[in-house]
C-alpha cells in the first residue's frame, strides 16, 4: 500500500526523504516506503505530545475506588444501574422471552437503515406521546438513535446547524443536571448555562427561581428538561407545576428538549411518566425528544434510544429527518439492531407488552421500598435530620443532602462509595444493606 502511495506521489515522496535526511540515516537499500512511515510516525508524535491526561468521569472513578477496596463491607451506590435485592444485574422476564423469540428467527444482521428499524421507531413514539395529535397527523420526525446520549448528541448537533432562532441559542439545563447534558452541548458548538431547579433548604424544587430563569433567559433560548426521575435530585416538578412551566416556556417562545431516561422505571407507570412529554406537546410546543431504553428494559449495554422532533407539518417532519440521517450518517452511519429487535418483539406483542408493564413496575417498585426502609431505619436511630426528601424523591437516585466530607468520610471510613454530590443510587441498595447504610449516614450526618 505505501509503495503504491510513493509512486503516485513521486515529488511529495521526494520532498519527505530531502526533509528525513537530517534525523534518519537512509541507506542504499532502505525503502522509501519506510521512511515515509517513519516520518510519519515522528509528525504524529510531534502533532500530540502536548495532548495533557484527560479529568476522569467522577461515575467511573467511584466504581474504579469501589474495585480496588478488598473490605468485605464495601457498598458501590455510584453506578446508575439497577440490582435484585441480592445485588445482581438483571435480565426482565420480557427481555428474557423477546430474545428467545429473535434467536429461534435466526434473523440476518445485515446492516439497518441510517434511520433505524421503522417499527421500532413507531412502537417507541407512541410509547412517549401516547395518543397526541402530532403523532396522529405525522408531524414528528423520528430515528433510532445509540440510546438516550446519542440522541441528545443528535439533537444537539440538530440545533447547532439549524437554530430554531436564526442564531445560535444558549442552551439552560437544570442546576444540577446529569453531568453529561454539558458536555453533548458544549461539543455541539452549543454555550451552555444553568438554570435554578433544586432547592438545597427544602431539598425539593425551586420552581420560583425556574420560572424566573426561564422569563430572564433571551427569547428562543433552547431549555433542557427531564421528563422524570430527575438525575441526580430525584425531584420532579407536579404537574400543575409543569402546566406553569410550560406556559413561562411558551411566553419566550423557547425550544424544548426533553431528556427520557426512565419511562415506567421512575413511577412503574410508562403513562404517568411521559406525563411531561405529552403536556408540552398539548401545549403546542414543538419539542425534541430523546428516549433512552436502557433502565426500563434493562437494556444498558444494548445502546436503544429514540430521537424525535415535533414538527408543523408531514412535509417539514420529512424534511427534519432527512437532515437528522446526514448527521447520523457522519456520527456512525446506522444504529445497531439487537437491542432495538428486543423491544419491538416486546411492544408489538400484546402479551409481551403486558410482561414488561409488570417487569418495569416490579423494580420501580423495589426502588420506593428501599426508600421506605432507608427512611425509617434513619429515624429509628435518632438522627435529628428530616430524611423525608428520600422518599418525596422519586427515581433511581437520592439526592441525600450529605456533603462532599461526609461522603469522604462514609468512603473512608464505611467503605461506601457514591458521588461527592451526595447522589445515592437507590438501584443498587438492597434490604439486607440498609442497617450498615443508614447506621453509616447516621454517624457521619451527626
Amino acid at each position: 500500500m505505501f509503495s503504491r502511495l510513493v509512486v503516485a506521489n513521486r515529488a511529495p515522496a521526494a520532498r519527505l526523504l530531502q526533509q528525513s535526511a537530517r534525523t534518519h540515516t537512509v541507506s542504499a537499500t532502505t525503502s522509501p516506503s519506510f521512511v515515509l512511515v517513519a516520518r510519519a510516525q515522528r509528525l504524529t508524535a510531534i502533532a500530540v505530545c502536548h495532548i495533557q491526561q484527560g479529568p476522569a468521569d467522577p461515575i467511573l472513578g467511584v466504581s474504579e475506588a469501589f474495585k480496588r477496596d478488598k473490605d468485605a463491607k464495601k457498598l458501590n451506590l455510584g453506578v446508575g444501574a439497577y440490582r435484585d435485592d441480592n445485588n445482581k444485574p438483571v435480565i426482565v422476564r420480557s427481555v428474557k422471552e423477546a430474545t428467545k423469540r429473535i434467536y429461534d428467527e435466526q434473523l440476518n444482521n445485515e446492516y439497518a437503515p441510517i434511520a433505524g428499524d421503522p417499527e421500532f421507531i413507531r412502537l417507541a413514539l407512541q410509547l412517549a406521546y401516547g395518543d397526541a395529535a402530532p403523532l396522529k397527523e405525522g408531524r414528528i420526525a423520528g430515528l433510532q438513535a445509540l440510546s438516550g446520549t446519542g440522541a441528545l448528541r443528535l439533537i444537539g448537533a440538530f440545533i447547532s446547524k439549524f437554530p430554531p432562532g436564526g442564531q445560535k441559542p444558549t442552551v439552560y439545563v437544570p442546576n444540577p443536571t446529569w453531568g453529561n447534558h454539558n458536555t453533548i452541548f458544549g461539543d455541539s458548538g452549543l454555550a451552555v448555562k444553568m438554570y435554578k431547579y433544586y432547592q438545597p433548604k427544602t431539598k425539593g424544587l425551586d420552581l420560583d427561581g425556574l420560572l424566573a430563569d426561564i422569563k430572564a433567559a433571551p427569547s428562543k433560548s433552547v431549555f433542557v428538561f427531564h421528563a422524570c426521575a430527575h438525575n441526580p435530585t430525584g425531584v420532579d416538578p407536579k404537574p400543575e407545576q409543569w402546566a406553569a412551566i410550560s406556559e413561562a416556556v411558551r411566553a419566550k417562545e423557547h425550544f424544548v428538549v426533553i431528556d427520557s431516561a426512565y419511562q415506567g422505571f421512575a413511577s412503574g407507570d410508562p403513562t404517568r411518566d411521559a406525563f411531561a412529554i405529552q403536556q408540552f406537546v398539548k401545549d403546542g410546543h414543538q419539542i425534541a425528544l430523546a428516549q433512552s431504553f436502557s433502565k426500563n428494559f434493562g437494556l444498558y449495554g444494548q445502546r436503544v434510544g429514540c430521537v424525535s422532533f415535533v414538527t408543523d407539518s408531514a412535509a417539514e417532519a420529512s424534511n427534519v429527518e432527512s437532515q437528522v440521517k446526514i448527521l447520523a450518517r457522519a456520527m456512525y452511519s446506522n444504529p445497531p439492531i439487537h437491542g432495538s429487535r428486543i423491544v419491538t418483539t416486546i411492544l408489538r406483542d400484546g402479551a409481551l407488552k403486558t410482561q414488561w408493564h409488570a417487569d418495569v413496575k416490579e423494580m420501580a417498585e423495589r426502588i420506593i421500598k428501599m426508600r421506605d426502609l432507608l427512611r425509617v431505619e434513619l429515624e429509628r436511630l435518632g438522627s435529628k435530620h428530616n430524611w423525608q426528601h428520600i422518599t418525596d424523591q422519586i427515581g433511581m437516585f437520592c439526592y441525600s443532602g450529605l456533603t462532599p466530607e461526609q461522603v469522604d468520610k462514609l468512603t473512608s471510613d464505611y467503605h461506601i462509595y457514591l458521588t461527592r454530590n451526595g447522589r445515592i443510587s437507590m438501584a443498587g441498595v438492597t434490604s439486607k444493606d440498609i442497617p450498615y447504610l443508614a447506621k453509616a449516614i447516621h454517624e457521619v450526618s451527626k
